[in-house]
């Protein structure tokens, strides 16, 4: 689904991911410092749980359809652990601080989760963690990743996102699907095809949540997606970076320099390259 990168037009001066959109929507300035300041933040527990159940489920439609069982799925979370102990910095930086055998538990309980909420031996996935992007219009690139992506006989698509959180509360469902509509709107752009269906898997409480998007929908959500980048442009150009207090502070590693709580941003570094965002 990644398009050559040597392909892109010489004009396009941004790219965009699901990620970096909401960080601006929830925040202007928490976006400035996570890719314009490039601030380090301390890992977390609960992304490295994340990392590892989507590493599980990964490896597990990996197999023939036969030999997708639990017993399976767990036989695969100590190797692709003992794989992200050896590989990965945060892991490194967070085991003296962890009860692996808690952490490994809770692990488990998800992946078990998953299996109370589908048969994968039902279904053969087109797509795993595949990278899709398009050029929304000659300056804006947009991209991201797909969990899973899963195409029928008849040519219907759907989008599958494993999430190891709970399910959105009642009335905060659609922000959530901000970001299956985003990966819908890459897909039509480049296949042509509105996906037929949009899932999010919620391990943390069991849910699945689905939204069938029309082309009016990725048309709202084209012009919103455009309307967060130009303002992007808007505060890079005049260097402002407004605050948005909320519940998501309280999990903010950037708290002691934000003028929310006291504190002041760091000055702005120089750039010279594109407003280029990977994450």
């Amino acid at each position: 689904m990644s398009e050559d990168k040597e392909g892109t037009p010489a004009s396009i001066i941004a790219t965009l991911s699901p990620s970096r959109a909401n960080d601006y929507l929830n925040c202007p300035l928490l976006y400035r410092f996570r890719t314009i300041d490039k601030l380090p933040e301390p890992p977390s527990i609960d992304a490295i749980r994340g990392t590892l159940v989507h590493s599980v489920l990964e490896k597990l439609f990996t197999f023939p359809r036969a030999e997708r069982s639990l017993l399976l799925a767990e036989s695969q979370l100590l190797p692709l652990w003992s794989e992200m102990k050896e590989s990965r910095s945060d892991v490194q930086e967070l085991l003296p601080k962890m009860n692996e055998e808690e952490f490994l538990l809770s692990g488990f309980t998800l992946v078990k989760r998953y299996f109370d909420l589908e048969d994968p031996t039902i279904f053969e996935p087109a797509e795993l963690e595949t990278h899709v992007e398009v050029a929304l219009n000659e300056h804006l690139l947009i991209h991201g990743y797909i969990d899973r992506l899963d195409i029928a006989p008849t040519g219907e698509i759907r989008i599958v996102d494993y999430k190891t959180g709970k399910a959105p509360g009642i009335g905060f469902e659609e922000k959530s699907f901000f970001q299956m509509k985003f990966y819908a709107l890459i897909l039509w752009r480049t296949l042509g095809k509105v996906p037929k269906r949009l899932q999010m898997i919620f391990l943390g409480d069991g849910k699945v949540l689905t939204q069938d998007p029309s082309e009016d929908d990725l048309l709202r959500t084209q012009t919103k997606i455009e309307k967060i980048a130009s303002d992007i442009e808007e505060s890079k150009k005049s260097g402002k970076w407004q605050t948005r207090k909320s519940r998501l502070c309280d999990w903010c590693a950037h708290q002691g320099i934000c003028p929310e709580f006291g504190g002041t941003p760091p000055p702005l570094p120089n750039e010279n390259g594109p407003n280029s965002i990977t994450n």
